[in-house]
Formats: structure tokens, C-alpha cells, sequence
């Protein structure tokens, strides 16, 4: 971002010196309106309808930037929901190229869409600027808090004699990242994914909605977003896909590896800019989004939400991202699904 110097002023030079001083403050990065980017109120879209990963990030991100003073100008989100975020990626990268002010969440359903068969979309993570990814959470098989299944196997064996018994949801497109996430397990048990049931909807939190109403046996989805729905007592969440058991509220719930299932997902989550952002604007968040990562709000707010901070900036983001579409790749070749 570009510091102004000092100008010199119509009238006496020791009035123009003090009018004309806007200069960024050191350890918030805030500045004077009129200075450089931005100029503008900065949207930041969740393609995906509410409730769910992308809605909560998108929000705690611009939340977080306001409270911090870090970006003087308003930040508002937008749901863009369609597709498991393909519709808005098309949008975005067709007639937003070049819009510094629009910014989105997003994970790795950006690589999964680009690379998968059914309902792909020829829009990745290339057709945008990399920014920052924030944080990283995990996949969670969950169903109702009355459900007969009380574990991740009993799920699995009953799945495995008639692969089309239980139907299963998620949030996003056959194909995508929840998809992924609910046919895993059965894979790595020996079930071909391609005969289990499951139907999408826009975002988790339309998923949980079918869950709780009875029109799905189990989800598939990220584990924040069930998060209150755990300590609430409306679900029972059967395995997390971590390495690791994860502590907090879902310190009994055991991973799909100590249930000796081999699904193991990791979903980060990122911002992204337009393909053709300014370099003014692309350093501009690079700066930023580094000092809100270390800001104490934002740590309280990873935890509030039940994620885990892990901060890449832009030119680690952008090389993680290349390795993970080679990982991607494999596993719905493995499945059967990429394009």
C-alpha cells in the first residue's frame, strides 16, 4: 500500500505540513480515506447459502477485520449459493476479474470442482488470486442424536449390504467436498462408492436442516459447523476425519483411524481475490490479513468457532494449492470421478 508524502499546499507551508501529514498507522495498517485501496466497501461472498464453513469464515474474516480496525472501509458478506460454489466461481471469474473490492472463502471444493467428472466447472483456483488460507478443520460423519447407529462401523456394515439403504447429504454437489467426506469411509471399507445414496444441498446448514427432518441418515460435512449442534444434544457425530482425536467439544468423539478406518481429510479454508487484482491490492491483503492471523481477536475467534488457525500467505497458499490438486486428483481417480 502507498504512503503519501508530505505536499506542499496551496497557502503557508506550516498549515499544508499538518493538513496534508496521512500517513498509515504502524501496527494496525489503518489510514486515512482517499489514500490508495481501498476506496471502497469490500464484499466478501460465501458461495453457499447459510450456516456451513464458507458462511461462518466469510463472516468471523470481515467480523474480525472491523473490530480490528485493520480495513477502514465497511465490510459486508454475500451468499452466493449454487452448485457447491461452482455457480459463483463461473460469475467470478467471467465478470469479476478485475474487481479488488470482491473478495470469497472458499476450500478445497475450488480444486475439487475444477477436477471432478460430474458437475465439473472449468473455474480452479487458477482463474483467481490466492490470498491466505486461515484456517484448517476436519470432516465429521454425523447423524441424529436418536439415530440406531452409535458408531462409525455399525454405519459401514449396514451400508455394506445394501449400499443403497441409508441415504446420505451434504452440502455441497455429488462429486464435491461433503460427497467426499460421507463416502470415504465406506470406500476404505470396500464398498463401491459409486452405489451409495447421497444427496446435495446448498451449504450444511441445509443439510443438517434434512438431517434433523428425517430426509437423510447421515451427513457428511465439516465438524465446526455441527458444532453446536453436538453440544446442543440434536446430534450424535460418529468420527472426525483427523489424524487425531481433536480436544474441546469433540473430545470424545473418536477419529475414523481409531475406529480402524483409514478416512482421513483435512479441510482448510481460504481467501481469494480476482485473477487480475491490482498488485496495490493483492499487498495490500497480503499485509493485512497477516496482522489479523496474529491479532489475539482472531485467535479467540478460531476457537470460539471449533477450527484451528493455520496462516499461509499468499505465495505459500498459492504453491500449497498446486500440491493439493495433485492430491485430489488421485483420490477421485481412486473413486472413479474425475473428468
Amino acid at each position: 500500500m502507498k504512503k503519501i508524502s508530505a505536499v506542499v499546499c496551496a497557502g503557508a507551508l506550516a498549515l499544508s505540513l499538518g493538513a496534508c501529514s496521512s500517513k498509515e498507522t504502524a501496527n494496525t495498517g489503518k489510514k486515512e480515506e482517499g489514500t490508495g485501496y481501498p476506496t471502497k466497501a469490500i464484499t466478501v461472498v460465501a458461495p453457499s447459502g447459510a450456516g456451513g464453513g464458507w458462511d461462518l469464515t466469510a463472516r468471523s474474516f470481515s467480523k474480525v477485520l472491523a473490530e480490528t480496525d485493520l480495513v477502514s472501509q465497511p465490510l459486508t458478506v454475500e451468499n452466493k449459493p449454487g452448485g457447491g460454489g461452482a455457480v459463483f466461481m463461473a460469475e467470478y471469474a467471467t465478470q469479476q476479474a478485475a474487481n479488488n473490492d470482491m473478495l470469497f472463502v472458499n476450500s478445497p471444493p475450488i480444486i475439487i470442482n475444477n477436477l471432478k467428472k460430474e458437475g465439473n466447472s472449468p473455474y480452479g483456483y487458477k482463474n483467481t488470486t490466492p490470498l491466505a488460507q486461515l484456517t484448517k478443520d476436519f470432516g465429521a460423519i454425523v447423524v441424529k442424536a436418536d439415530s440406531p447407529f452409535k458408531d462409525l462401523k455399525s454405519v459401514l456394515e449396514e451400508v455394506k449390504k445394501d449400499p443403497s439403504k441409508l441415504t446420505f447429504a451434504g452440502g455441497s454437489a455429488p462429486g464435491s467436498m461433503d460427497h467426499l467426506i460421507s463416502i470415504l469411509p465406506a470406500y476404505k471399507y470396500g464398498v463401491d462408492p459409486t452405489k451409495i445414496k447421497y444427496v446435495s444441498y446448498d451449504g450444511g446448514g441445509e443439510a443438517i436442516t434434512a438431517l434433523l427432518g428425517g430426509n437423510a441418515d447421515v451427513i457428511g460435512t465439516d465438524a465446526s459447523s455441527v458444532k453446536e449442534f453436538l453440544k446442543a444434544g440434536k446430534v450424535r457425530v460418529l468420527a472426525i476425519t483427523a489424524e487425531e482425536r481433536l480436544t474441546g467439544d469433540f473430545k470424545d468423539v473418536p477419529t475414523a483411524i481409531e475406529q480402524g478406518i483409514d478416512a482421513e481429510f483435512t479441510i482448510w479454508r481460504g481467501v481469494f481475490g480476482p485473477e487480475k487484482m491490482s498488485e496495490e491490492a493483492k499487498n495490500y491483503w497480503d499485509k493485512t490479513i497477516n496482522q489479523l492471523v496474529q491479532s489475539p481477536e482472531w485467535k479467540k475467534e478460531v476457537e470460539t468457532q471449533g477450527w484451528e488457525l493455520e496462516y499461509k500467505n499468499s505465495e505459500e497458499f498459492k504453491k500449497f494449492l498446486g500440491e493439493q490438486e495433485k492430491q485430489v486428483q488421485q483420490l477421485l481417480t481412486a473413486l472413479g470421478m474425475q473428468k
